[in-house]
C-alpha cells in the first residue's frame, strides 16, 4: 500500500543532520513512512495531509493534522520544525512557506520528482515536475549540504532532492558531515 514502504533512501541518508530530540514535519505525510522513521529515533513528530484515512494510520505515532494545504489557509503559521521532510509533492505556492518553516539550525529534507519524468510514468504534468535547479532556487536562504537532479532506475524516475540547513552563526564553521556511516549505530548501518 502507497506510504507504508520503506522510508526514502535520501531521507535516511541525510537524517543524520537533525538536531537530536528535534521535532521533524513531515508534509504531504501519506501513511507516515517518514514519520514512523524519526519518532522511532526519538523525534518529536507532526504530519500534515489532506487524507483523514491515511491520518488515521498514524494514531500513536505523533500529531497529525489534517489540512488540504494547496486549498485552504497553512496550518502551521508561526510554527518551526529542526526538520521538515517533503518526499514526493510539489505545491510551488508552498515553497515559501516550507522555507520559513525550517528553524534556525534546522534541515529541509525535500525530494520530489523532475522533469524528464514525463518519459518514464506518473506523475508527467509539467505542474508536478520540477525544472533544473528549481529546489536551489526555492531554497536559496539555506545552506545546502547535498542536492541531486537525474533519473534513477529502479524504480524509473526524474528526481531533484535537497538536503540543506539553515545556519545559524557562529565562531566556527559547523560541520555537515557526508557520511551516514558514522551517525548509525552499528546494528542499523547499511
Amino acid at each position: 500500500m502507497h506510504g507504508t514502504e520503506a522510508p526514502s533512501p535520501w531521507i535516511v541518508r541525510w537524517s543524520h543532520l537533525v538536531p537530536a530530540g528535534g521535532a521533524v514535519l513531515d508534509l504531504a505525510c501519506g501513511r507516515g513512512r517518514h514519520m514512523r522513521w524519526f519518532a522511532a529515533r526519538g523525534h518529536p513528530v507532526t504530519g500534515v495531509d489532506r487524507d483523514a484515512d491515511a491520518l488515521a494510520t498514524l494514531a500513536g505515532v505523533g500529531e497529525t493534522v489534517a489540512a488540504d494545504i494547496e486549498n485552504g489557509p497553512w496550518p502551521l503559521d508561526g510554527r518551526q520544525f529542526a526538520a521538515v521532510v517533503v518526499t514526493n509533492y510539489l505545491w510551488r505556492p508552498l515553497l515559501p512557506r516550507i522555507l520559513a518553516a525550517v528553524a534556525p539550525g534546522g534541515v529541509l529534507l525535500h525530494e520530489t520528482f523532475a522533469q524528464g519524468n514525463e518519459t518514464v510514468g506518473k506523475p508527467a504534468r509539467p505542474d508536478f515536475l520540477l525544472a533544473p535547479g528549481e529546489l536551489l532556487r526555492a531554497y536559496g536562504g539555506l545552506r545546502v549540504v547535498a542536492f541531486e537532479d537525474g533519473f534513477l532506475e529502479t524504480p524509473e524516475r526524474f528526481v531533484q532532492r535537497i538536503a540543506a540547513v539553515r545556519e545559524v552563526p557562529g565562531p566556527t564553521p559547523k560541520r555537515y558531515a557526508l557520511s551516514l556511516e558514522s551517525h548509525i549505530p552499528r546494528e542499523e548501518a547499511p
